[in-house]
């Protein structure tokens, strides 16, 4: 090897170790500033609170257009009932029923959301005529094909999470709040910590990234649009949760929404699950 070709070569590999040792230096660095972040200040835990706090009503009933998009296809459209009821102390009921299109006409949701980390799911096919329990460990399976997580779909109170103020940020021009919420157990959520833009004079999160556990970025996001007040309540008439990975999305639009009727507890039963017949009344 001539002395030029050998300088060449040294010169290469002194490029790559460079490379080497930055990017491990980046990892380094990165890890040390997360380090350095709080686990929980009390601006942080306050607001997370008063989000977790604002006034939902004791129920609601609603009228959902769901579409399921791909990066590049056409999409897909679903319709469904959903019901919720505010028990206080931290339990939180809600059904959700489809009706269109026929093959996931009748599929239901069953959600009993219990004090501290205790929730209870169950799915019901109309095909197997059956409801089956939805285990904890499949809190990151996808509802339905969609991109909501199980998980996505339970009630997770204050306490279970580290709660901090990284910063101020805006939507748009609207100005918020930005919340980092990590869990204090890991094994009992999907996501190593979420990240929310809060729009402090209504309560509402705008944006939320999802970081996945093992993941530098965010793998999910979901924003916030249209959102009105009705009957006193701050509704949110259109949300989106896209999938950052693939590009696929799903909107949930609110075409009608009832508060307060008084739902009765038998509505969120594993019965009613089974037989739609009851909760018609109730639609809005």
């Amino acid at each position: 090897m001539s002395a030029t070709s050998a300088k060449m070569s040294i010169n290469r590999i002194q490029k790559r170790l460079k490379g080497g040792i930055i990017g491990l230096m980046s990892v380094i660095l990165s890890s040390a500033v997360l380090a350095m972040e709080p686990l929980s200040n009390a601006e942080g835990v306050a607001l997370a609170q008063a989000v977790y706090d604002r006034h939902n009503g004791d129920d609601f009933s609603s009228l959902v257009l769901m579409k399921l998009q791909s990066k590049d296809g056409n999409p897909r459209q679903r319709e469904l009932y959903s019901y919720g009821k505010e028990k206080g102390g931290g339990e939180r009921w809600s059904l959700m029923r489809f009706i269109k299109p026929d093959d996931v006409r009748g599929t239901g949701l069953l959600t009993q959301d219990h004090p501290g980390d205790e929730s209870d799911q169950w799915l019901y096919l109309p095909a197997l005529k059956k409801a089956r329990r939805i285990a904890s460990s499949r809190k990151g399976g996808r509802f339905v094909g969609s991109d909501f997580f199980y998980e996505d779909l339970l009630d997770r109170e204050v306490e279970m999470d580290h709660h901090y103020l990284k910063g101020k940020g805006k939507v748009g021009k609207v100005p918020c709040d930005l919340l980092v919420s990590v869990p204090k157990d890991p094994d009992n959520s999907v996501y190593s910590r979420r990240e929310s833009c809060v729009y402090s004079k209504i309560l509402v999160p705008l944006v939320v990234h999802f970081y996945e556990k093992g993941r530098q970025n965010p793998s999910k996001k979901m924003t916030a649009r249209k959102i009105k007040k009705i009957q006193g309540v701050w509704t949110i008439m259109e949300s989106t949760m896209y999938d950052l990975k693939t590009g696929h999305k799903t909107q949930l639009i609110t075409k009608k929404i009832k508060y307060d009727q008084g739902l009765p507890d038998e509505l969120f039963s594993r019965r009613d699950l089974t037989d739609a017949s009851f909760e018609k009344q109730y639609r809005p």
